[in-house]
């Protein structure tokens, strides 16, 4: 089927001589480490941070994070705490997590590659390059033998309605609305993860099939979007979506550790996902999905919502491209301008009053950054199922990760005092 599709696309791209990547005069270094006072940053009160998360540890908030801190372009805090396994593994800087939701950013990058290209209008409805959702409707009723009744859409779901979390579409097994966890497993629909035999196009298609929670653009409902336009990007490329990270972001901006399924040679650095039992921390069990899916299985379902795995340094690396307005190392992957509107907010107050949502990320606006706690204005942000955060602040030119990997835990503090303690490290 996908070879089918690929065709008129792939022979656009070629006729136009257009690659995603290009050389720019531009050429901000690679990250590498430096001593935190020489961009500003404070080693005394970075040292914060390993009292917090030693101290996490100590009283099971979780049983082991990665830390890293960069400023202009310097890595000056990378440190591991704690284990990487329930068998008492010692967790390593270098280690792999799986990052789950923050693969969303990158699959948006590649969208806006592609877009870059001239291929398609933010606009454009998704049904005039994957028509199987051009009938889909908002849901009416749902009836206790599973099947329903849709009203038409108001608007159709376009391309930016799918990045912005604001197409209607649904999350399955981690949807808010019982109805649509209901429809979305009946359909056979794979929300985020499986060492199953099936393709992303495979369940987009069954997810064109189902009704929305509400007419696009009306409200911003998390979803697959990003499945669909994983998917897309196949389409429009002619190219399997792991096949186009690696060549156009990966390979570039020099992420050796980033992967949808890690190769022999890398499978024993990925964290094992743990979850808390009375007393201790134990390695987390097949549910709906085998926490193993980056090592086993098929191998073959490239979920852009949520499929990569990567490591601090990695995911920093690719933040730091966009603190570079879209360049790395000689490399532009996107343009200045669009860099620009990618961190700008698209759907107005549809998160609230203290957060936008761009093209790419969250956003901090002004109500979030005179809240405290949150960085600048103009920050982006995003986390992972497993327990994994990020932001980067473009005015302060700083970077914060922490990477766990956790289930079914409430007790864990360290997100909201990680980033509180790394704007409290500035000291210029």
């Amino acid at each position: 089927m996908l070879a089918r599709v690929l065709v008129a696309p792939l022979i656009l791209l070629f006729s136009l001589g257009l690659t995603a990547q290009t050389a720019t005069s531009q050429d901000s270094p690679t990250l590498t480490t430096a001593d935190p006072a020489t961009v500003g940053m404070s080693a005394e009160r970075l040292a914060r941070i390993d009292e917090m998360l030693t101290t996490a540890i100590e009283e099971d908030e979780v049983p082991g994070a990665v830390a890293l801190v960069a400023r202009r372009g310097k890595i000056v805090y990378h440190k591991a705490f704690g284990e990487a396994s329930a068998d008492g593994e010692e967790l390593e800087a270098g280690a792999i997590f799986r990052i789950a939701s923050q693969t969303k950013a990158i699959t948006s990058t590649a969208v806006m590659m592609l877009w870059e290209q001239g291929l398609f209008q933010l606009d454009d409805p998704i049904a005039k390059y994957l028509p199987m959702f051009a009938e889909t409707g908002v849901l009416d009723t749902l009836y206790e033998d599973g099947t329903f009744e849709t009203r038409p859409v108001s608007t159709p779901i376009t391309i930016r309605h799918l990045i912005t979390h604001t197409s209607g579409l649904g999350y399955g097994v981690i949807d808010g609305d019982p109805r649509f966890r209901r429809m979305y497993e009946a359909a056979g629909v794979t929300d985020l993860f499986t060492t199953e035999d099936i393709s992303i196009e495979e369940s987009v298609r069954k997810l064109a099939t189902l009704p929305l929670h509400h007419d696009p653009g009306t409200k911003y409902t998390y979803s697959e979007g990003l499945d669909v336009l994983g998917y897309f990007i196949e389409v429009m490329s002619g190219m399997p979506l792991d096949e186009y990270f690696r060549t156009h972001i990966f390979e570039p901006l020099g992420m050796a550790d980033t992967w949808f399924y890690l190769p022999e040679s890398k499978a024993d650095r990925l964290v094992s996902i743990q979850r808390p039992t009375d007393d201790s921390w134990e390695n987390f069990p097949t549910t709906f999905y085998d926490p193993d899916y980056p090592i086993k299985g098929a191998q073959r379902f490239f979920s852009g919502g949520a499929g990569l795995s990567s490591t601090a340094e990695d995911y920093a690396t690719f933040l730091q491209m966009y603190l570079n307005e879209g360049e790395l190392n000689g490399t532009r992957l996107l343009s200045r301008t669009t860099v620009q509107a990618i961190l700008s907010n698209q759907i107005g107050r549809l998160r609230g009053e203290g957060a936008d949502y761009g093209l790419a990320f969250g956003l901090v606006n002004e109500v979030g950054e005179s809240m405290g706690g949150k960085s600048s204005a103009g920050s982006f942000e995003w986390g992972g199922y497993f327990n994994t955060q990020y932001f980067a602040d473009p005015e302060e030119e700083l970077i914060g990760i922490l990477m766990k990997q956790t289930q079914g835990t409430s007790k864990d503090q360290t997100s909201w005092k990680f980033r509180i303690l790394v704007g409290a490290a500035i000291d210029d």
